[in-house]
């Protein structure tokens, strides 16, 4: 890593603030994906995801790369654990990638794999870093996809069960938490329904069947984790972002709205907590509403140790159900998202009051900006502002009430954004993908400053 010191000096202000409203014990750390960072895509024995079948087909990704070599974190873990340490992380959270433990999704275990695993994991506890595990970041294995077509099967159920138990097993004594699934709605409504994520496909049917399946999913491996009894606290990841009605006087658009929380937020919480699907959005849906058997919302109500939350934005919607460009009075990050952290307060406290969860823990919150070296540094004062205003939305939440013990930015790294390839960058390291080079940006000395002072005052 290469470190500029003139980087901006301590927001002394902030970081008094953030102390005194924050409970002793709040856990800081920063999150990452397998598929977005590993590399190695074909090595060591790892099996094709359906992420490396999507990259290959010309016009997916927007700058037509892939994720073959991505941050090569595969070869350069042990830097980028030296990194977590220089920012003073507390937890870091990775996800675990499916079809590298097990190629084919089911039959023999790959121990090459296992092992990359097991020395990442040593490497974070030797550093003093806690292990956050994902089991399900969309990595999902091809060979699934051709087998028993996927996430629309119910067949990937077990399985899924079966690979959660065996992560348990061998992992489970050291990592702090395993979450089942990351932001299943991504998965399915842009993987089955608008075709911007692996496999692209476009229906509707598909992408609420598939939703459903995911949960099932989830509620199968909590049960077959449990089973085991592994010390890590278990989970689930949900991205939420909250519904506005364009004009909040207005029935139509106030009900597009509702519609739109229901798909996004509602669709995935209440069969989690509740046992149930919103009647609303199962009305709306209409003939695209899922096949549900018996006994498979009873699968998905697990009694889960803590919830997390993806936040980023908020969107608007007007009365023909038409997303609309918000007032942006704070501006916009650099994939169009309006900063909006006072949505994540008002959203922390609805779901504490309407679902009473478990702790929370914000999975992920950043920024993708416009990121440039300029003479060793890079000065991203637009990501310390969005940093600066979540952190404070998220203390006024704790303050009101919302039992929210820890913030995991994203990204540790730039890296694989995903449709949109390595153009955008939301890491606190800026990425010379040509050279695998880091670079500490001026957000990273924010937050490393503001943990600091944080373990400071309240070891």
């Amino acid at each position: 890593m290469h470190a500029n010191d003139a980087h901006p000096a301590a927001d002394t202000a902030t970081f008094q603030t953030l102390i005194q409203s924050l409970p002793a014990g709040f856990e800081w750390g920063s999150a990452t994906s397998a598929a977005q960072i590993e590399g190695a895509a074909r090595e060591d024995g790892k099996g094709e995801s359906i992420w490396d079948r999507f990259c290959a087909q010309p016009g997916r990704i927007k700058d037509a790369s892939n994720i073959d070599v991505a941050c090569d974190h595969y070869r350069r873990y042990p830097e980028d654990v030296k990194l977590m340490q220089w920012l003073g992380l507390e937890a870091y959270r990775f996800s675990f990638s499916w079809p590298r433990v097990r190629p084919q999704g089911r039959g023999a275990w790959n121990e090459a794999g296992f092992a990359f695993y097991d020395r990442l994991i040593d490497t974070l506890l030797e550093a003093g870093i806690r292990p956050n595990a994902t089991l399900y970041h969309w990595d999902l294995p091809q060979a699934l996809d051709e087998s028993i077509g996927g996430l629309l099967s119910r067949e990937v159920v077990p399985l899924f069960a079966e690979y959660a138990a065996e992560i348990a097993r061998r992992f489970g004594d050291r990592l702090s938490t395993i979450a089942t699934l990351n932001e299943p709605w991504c998965s399915a409504t842009l993987g089955y329904e608008t075709a911007q994520f692996a496999p692209g496909h476009t229906n509707r049917a598909e992408a609420y069947q598939v939703s459903h399946h995911l949960l099932m999913m989830h509620g199968a491996a909590i049960q077959a984790m449990r089973a085991v009894g592994p010390k890590a606290q278990l989970g689930i990841v949900l991205n939420h972002t909250p519904s506005f009605p364009a004009d909040p006087l207005n029935e139509e658009d106030r009900r597009a709205a509702r519609i739109d929380d229901g798909t996004n937020v509602r669709w995935y919480m209440d069969p989690v907590f509740r046992g149930q699907y919103p009647a609303d959005i199962v009305e709306h849906l209409g003939a695209d509403a899922p096949v549900i058997e018996a006994g498979d919302l009873a699968l998905i109500q697990q009694p889960l140790d803590f919830l997390g939350v993806n936040f980023y934005t908020r969107s608007v919607l007007n009365g023909r159900q038409q997303f609309v460009t918000p007032p942006g009075e704070l501006g916009f990050t650099d994939m169009g998202w309006e900063i909006y952290p006072q949505a994540l307060t008002q959203h922390l406290l609805r779901i504490s009051r309407e679902y009473t969860p478990p702790p929370i823990y914000i999975t992920e919150n950043g920024m993708a900006n416009a990121d440039s070296v300029v003479d060793g540094r890079v000065p991203d004062a637009q990501r310390i502002a969005y940093l600066r205003g979540h952190l404070e939305a998220l203390a006024q939440a704790v303050a009101l009430g919302a039992d929210v013990r820890g913030y995991f930015y994203w990204s540790l790294l730039d890296n694989f954004e995903w449709n949109s390839g390595y153009e955008k960058r939301f890491g606190l390291f800026h990425v010379d993908y040509a050279t695998q080079q880091r670079l500490a940006k001026d957000s990273a000395h924010w937050y490393r400053d503001m943990i600091g002072a944080f373990k400071a005052a309240r070891p």
